[in-house]
């Protein structure tokens, strides 16, 4: 997109000296870890009044690349404060992920905007546990908050869509605890445990689930053990998850009103968070409340590809600015220095629809998918046509409703036997990998077992395909599935995958089956998240439950595919069928489950469609 922005932006002007471990007391008196970096006129520091940008990360302020970032900006004339979370690095406490980053933000910007060379102005930026920092102190309404740049992250409810998912547990909060347990106060004073744990194989580990207190790859960093297993057991939604750093949702009337960017990715880990945020916020505040969807996977803004598929040149975040340092000055340079960039008249959401492309490799080997970036003013997109496609007996995907009485498919979920991950809106700390992929299982994906035959083969994945289609058809939006089901069991889960399924080609002789957006469903929570409730086997139920938000253009000569099935593994833990407590039950039990295709027990996906 050219001319994006005006060429008005901060320029070097001032050298850079850092005052590192300064101690910023807490209400509770814990002492938290904090770097200032000043800018300095010939080797004197500059503590004249300025705006300030803060970062809070769990993941070692004192870095290459967090200190790269500060000096970016501090050359440019701001102020830039990084602190440590508590109990990371030389911060004093006990690390307890995301709930204590709310008032922990509010009492550092308390402090802040005290010192002498705050002019009142606080910025804020990070990505994904540095989202979630903003967030926690944004839903506090912290003080001095100016502008922020929330990326991959800032819960809108991670009960729904982070650290659980519709009722499921997203396994890569096991990975991320074991990786980050290597940084706990433990495994820095005491060499066994550090070794201990750079041994530990996730694999391994993966295959012996659920884990259990005090004999878990977690058992000597027991701060990281207890907040794996109380996320990972309490499946209610309960006051544990109705907090201000864990859901923003509620708290959308305190939430600070500032000119806030929502950035992310369709294959990210947050997706849904991000537009949920957006909504929730642009209804309630006056300040300009934005968006920022490219095709990329978590925090991957600076290429052009998520998993084995490109999206072109202009896919990276490099077409809009000259890099994502300079995205971010342009953004506080126009809410913080009242520079005209351009910033202020652009349109809400700035989104790239992908799809458009040749669909022949390129010479890295990736799949050419195409797309382009476009404005748009409101989301869901005002002009949007939402149709149900409804699963019909025969395997096809239709907008025609059923007209028989009695249809249903069966299939057999067996949880020692799940459906491998293959891509998706994933982050990192778990051995998957995020992204766009054929949908054939490789070695390269936990769980794939030799012949390495395409998913669809499974005879425990039901799928619905259109017919080839005649003319271009564009998804962008929200996405939904609604399914009348049963089952065996007394619990059980359902999955739905939204897939783009590209015609043969010489490079594809197959064609390319890629998966756009998934999601999955907990039967016992289909009427309430904050009680459960088990089944009769049998007996017919409704589960409605939202996908990840996508934008793909299906080009002539493509299907569109929804597979549905009752896993996605490591993406999302397993039920074991027998509706007993979560994360905690050692039995499983295999599950006969049907999906209703009747005409008064319907099954469908609703997609958003846009009018060409």
């Amino acid at each position: 997109m050219d001319n994006l922005f005006k060429n008005v932006r901060s320029e070097v002007t001032y050298e850079v000296e850092v005052e590192k471990d300064i101690k910023v007391k807490m209400r509770d008196d814990i002492n938290l870890s904090t770097d200032i970096y000043y800018p300095t006129i010939d080797g004197k520091i500059d503590k004249s009044p300025r705006p300030v940008l803060l970062h809070r990360t769990p993941y070692d302020k004192g870095s290459d690349r967090f200190a790269e970032e500060a000096e970016y900006f501090t050359k440019r004339g701001y102020i830039v404060v990084i602190q440590d979370n508590r109990g990371r690095y030389n911060s004093e406490g006990e690390f307890h992920k995301y709930t204590q980053d709310a008032n922990d933000g509010y009492d550092l910007t308390e402090w802040i905007v005290d010192q002498e060379w705050c002019n009142g102005k606080i910025g804020t930026y990070g990505t994904s546990y540095g989202a979630h920092t903003q967030a926690a102190m944004a839903s506090m309404n912290a003080k001095g908050l100016q502008a922020m740049i929330i990326d991959c992250g800032g819960f809108s409810n991670a009960y729904m869509s982070s650290a659980r998912h519709n009722g499921a547990f997203e396994l890569r909060q096991l990975g991320w605890a074991i990786s980050q347990a290597k940084l706990s106060k433990e495994a820095i004073e005491n060499p066994v445990v550090a070794k201990y744990l750079d041994e530990v194989n996730q694999e391994d580990w993966l295959l012996r689930l659920p884990w259990k207190k005090g004999h878990s790859p977690l058992k000597w960093t027991p701060a990281y053990e207890d907040y794996i297993l109380e996320e990972w057991s309490r499946g209610e939604y309960d006051d544990y998850w109705k907090q201000p750093g864990l859901a923003g949702e509620l708290f959308y009337d305190e939430w600070s009103d500032i000119p806030q960017i929502h950035t992310g990715g369709w294959y990210d880990s947050y997706t849904r968070t991000t537009f949920e945020n957006y909504i929730g916020l642009s209804k309630k505040k006056k300040a300009p409340v934005r968006v920022l969807m490219g095709p990329w996977t978590h925090g991957q803004r600076s290429v052009s590809y998520a998993g084995e598929v490109d999206f072109g040149l202009t896919a990276s975040i490099n077409s809009l600015a000259e890099n994502w340092d300079d995205y971010r000055l342009l953004w506080f340079d126009a809410w913080m220095k009242d520079f005209d960039n351009g910033f202020q008249d652009q349109n809400s959401l700035l989104l790239f629809i992908m799809g458009g492309g040749s669909g022949l490799k390129n010479e890295q080997e990736r799949m050419q998918h195409g797309g382009q970036w476009r404005f748009e003013n409101e989301w869901p997109l005002a002009r949007t046509k939402f149709t149900p496609y409804y699963f019909l007996k025969d395997g096809s995907l239709s907008t025609h409703k059923p007209l028989n009485n009695d249809d249903s498919s069966t299939f057999k979920f067996d949880p020692d036997n799940p459906i491998p991950t293959i891509g998706g809106g994933l982050s990192g700390g778990i051995i998957a990998q995020a992204g766009a992929f054929h949908q054939i299982e490789n070695p390269v994906f936990f769980g794939s077992k030799a012949p390495f035959l395409p998913l669809e083969s499974r005879s425990d994945i039901l799928v619905f395909e259109t017919e080839v289609l005649s003319e271009d058809l564009e998804v962008t939006g929200p996405v939904s599935v609604h399914l009348e089901i049963s089952s065996s069991a007394k619990d059980t889960d359902f999955t739905a995958k939204l897939i783009d399924v590209c015609p043969p080609n010489e490079d594809y002789p197959d064609g390319f089956h890629m998966n756009l957006t998934d999601s999955i469903m907990r039967a016992r929570y289909r009427n309430s998240w904050e009680k459960e409730e088990l089944m009769t086997p049998g007996e017919i139920y409704s589960l409605d439950f939202e996908l990840y938000p996508t934008g793909n253009l299906f080009k002539s000569g493509h299907k569109i595919r929804v597979d549905i099935s009752s896993s996605n593994f490591p993406r999302f833990d397993i039920n074991p069928n027998t509706g007993g407590p979560l994360g905690v039950d050692q039995a499983k039990i295999i599950a006969l489950n049907t999906i209703h295709q009747s005409k008064d027990h319907a099954s469908y996906i609703m997609l958003p469609i846009i009018p060409q």
